[in-house]
């Protein structure tokens, strides 16, 4: 449940997102601004969440703006969780 209530905020904020830049007239940098902005502020927790839900609702059911779910097509992809926690533990002993 907790999970199904995350991906909704999820959803809402990166449709807010994409609301904001689809005023654009350049739609091809609107959708680079979109995947910058995800990649920029949300966390890979985040990220690796709202690209599930896109592969897993392709076609049906998918909540995204056309804009987003564009910019989930050139959205970097975020770090393995695994990977995230050697980087931590290495810093931590730095």
């Amino acid at each position: 449940m907790q999970a199904l209530m995350q991906i909704d905020s999820l959803i809402k904020m990166a449709n807010q997102i994409g609301a904001f830049f689809n005023s654009y007239t350049d739609r091809e940098l609107a959708c680079r601004e979109v995947a910058s902005h995800l990649n920029k502020f949300w966390e890979p927790r985040m990220r690796r969440m709202i690209l599930d839900y896109n592969d897993k609702h392709r076609t049906l059911n998918n909540e995204l703006l056309p804009l987003v779910r564009e910019a989930l097509k050139i959205l970097p992809a975020p770090p393995a969780a695994n990977m995230m926690r050697v980087a931590v533990t290495a810093q931590a002993h730095c």
